[in-house]
């Protein structure tokens, strides 16, 4: 399942024509854009909002590409910049790349080949992140277990302690069916010695939090007579 939450990705080109299908293109695949003519514009831009990809033109009318990729790479080294560009030549490609480009597109293009090389970097590279960081995530959920934090299409959700040890066991057991007592072991300690009823109380507590509909759970699922299950496919 693709990742639910909508990177963010910078567009530098000066024609306005290309710069718009590039735009309409990614966000009608479910990224979110931001547009810079030039340049200038586009480190203004740059350092307003937190960008996850640059897709940056060569020839700019006031620095060219090359300069500003160097720019970017010095104000965040982790940035995936993508040049699309004219510019074709072999030495163009090589010195792109080793400025510090994490691809180089030919124009004109296949706007797909443009999305799923996007894609295909952001999965590289956030995989690469989400095992440094401890991360579980499944769809819209998302777990950083070295902050200790849940977010949902990345908005936290502030929990109780409790809650947070229980959503964590059912992230990291996903589709497996977990008891009652296997939760309170967990979660409570192998010497609670209370009631299996306040496990479907603070169930019901967190699908309140993070469910669409909490009278139609879809991520905490309820096995009649054994436990409950996290879909991880929801």
């Amino acid at each position: 399942m693709e990742n639910t939450i909508r990177n963010q990705v910078l567009i530098v080109e000066d024609d306005d024509n290309i710069r718009r299908f590039i735009t309409l293109n990614l966000e009608n695949s479910g990224f979110k854009t931001t547009e810079a003519a030039n340049g200038k514009i586009a480190l203004q831009k740059f350092a307003a909002t937190k960008m996850d990809v640059v897709v940056l033109d060569i020839m700019l009318p006031d620095m060219d590409g090359f300069t500003l990729c160097q720019k970017l790479r010095e104000i965040d080294p982790e940035i995936v910049i993508i040049f699309l560009t004219a510019r074709g030549q072999d030495l163009d490609k090589i010195k792109g790349l080793e400025l510090g480009a994490d691809d180089y597109i030919v124009k004109p293009f296949n706007p797909l080949e443009l999305v799923a090389r996007i894609r295909t970097i952001l999965r590289r590279t956030q995989n690469v992140v989400d095992a440094q960081r401890k991360i579980i995530e499944f769809g819209s959920i998302r777990l950083d277990l070295d902050a200790n934090k849940l977010f949902k299409n990345d908005c936290q959700i502030e929990l109780t302690p409790k809650e947070y040890y229980m959503v964590k066991a059912f992230l990291e057991n996903p589709d497996k069916t977990l008891s009652r007592n296997e939760l309170l072991n967990l979660i409570w300690g192998e010497d609670y010695v209370g009631d299996t009823k306040t496990v479907d109380v603070h169930v019901r507590r967190l699908r309140e939090k993070i469910e669409d509909d909490c009278s139609k759970p879809q991520l905490i699922e309820t096995v009649w007579g054994l436990g409950y299950r996290f879909r991880k496919d929801c």
